[in-house]
């Protein structure tokens, strides 16, 4: 259990340690990299989520529902209470509580979930990871998106015409059509209709999405390098709601849904993974430096070096409780 766990942990940190060497050390400038940010999220990852859903058969796919329903419930009830908190009570400006509020909500599906869940139960249990993915994409990721668009400034001054609603459904439109969440929803499409990828085509994609867990840590390091590390209080406690809150609560709501025990495995060890990055590439995205989020990833990151290998000794170990 140990080699495994091991096997599971250590390629994400190394890559990670890899990007935030390079930044701290000067061997990549860190405060210019808009162009290796646009090449994972306008290509690699999108890539990767389509080709992942594209080439799931149809009845996996459909008897992962309760999975959507855990990871999905669990992270759009973390989402709006964590914006309400940095928004309303601690006077946050609406772009620094959607980053926080993303960072604190999505776990890192993207670089994380596949490598521990590929080391813990092989090869061919992939489908979770790319349900997973696809969640994080449609749920927390456009809404994001949208308040981040929300709040930028107007081209040349020009005023923001139409009322809130009408123009957080402009800035939803603008975020659905966005390649990292357009791509997971049309590899669904595919995968339910039974429609088979050209080999062609599915080898394509596959060049330039196997690159894009590695290139995503590596550029979640250059970009974190950049930053200080701060450990406030708010830090603490988003650490706190990342490795140990979500996972109960993806475990409540699956014990609620009654979901059958290798999706409440799969559901728990996703929600208890380290923050993800998207919320630092979002932010880098639209020129914007979250340093609690920064400072988030990195401590959550740190501590799931401890949680993670704890939640899979308690899920899979000897005499595991689901």
């Amino acid at each position: 259990m140990i080699a495994i766990i091991l096997l599971a942990l250590v390629p994400i940190y190394f890559v990670l340690l890899l990007g935030y060497t390079a930044g701290k050390r000067g061997v990549i400038n860190n405060t210019h990299v808009g162009e290796l940010n646009t090449v994972v999220m306008t290509y690699a990852l999108p890539a990767s989520l389509f080709a992942a859903t594209a080439a799931t058969p149809r009845n996996s796919l459909l008897a992962q529902w309760p999975l959507l329903v855990i990871l999905g419930g669990a992270m759009m009830l973390v989402y709006p209470l964590w914006y309400l908190l940095q928004h309303r009570l601690l006077r946050r400006s609406a772009s620094e509580a959607a980053l926080q509020s993303l960072t604190v909500a999505l776990p890192n599906y993207a670089a994380a979930g596949l490598p521990v869940v590929v080391a813990l139960l092989g090869p061919t249990h992939t489908v979770p990871v790319a349900v997973a993915i696809a969640a994080g994409s449609l749920l927390p990721s456009p809404v994001t998106l949208a308040l981040l668009e929300l709040s930028a400034p107007q081209a040349g001054g020009a005023a923001k015409t139409g009322g809130k609603a009408a123009r957080f459904a402009r800035a939803m439109g603008h975020a659905l059509i966005k390649p990292i969440v357009l791509a997971p929803v049309a590899g669904m499409v595919i995968a339910m209709l039974e429609w088979k990828l050209p080999i062609i085509a599915a080898a394509s994609l596959g060049q330039i999405g196997q690159a894009a867990g590695g290139l995503a840590l590596f550029v979640t390091g250059l970009i974190l390098s950049a930053q200080r590390f701060r450990l406030t209080w708010n830090t603490a406690l988003a650490t706190v709601t990342v490795t140990v809150i979500q996972p109960l609560l993806a475990l409540g709501i699956a014990r609620a849904i009654n979901a059958p025990s290798d999706i409440t495995c799969i559901a728990v060890l996703m929600a208890a993974l380290p923050s993800g990055f998207f919320g630092v590439l979002f932010g880098a995205n639209a020129g914007l430096n979250s340093e609690e989020s920064g400072s988030t990833v990195i401590a959550s990151t740190l501590a799931a070096m401890v949680t993670v290998a704890l939640t899979i000794a308690w899920l899979y170990g000897p005499g595991s409780p689901p």
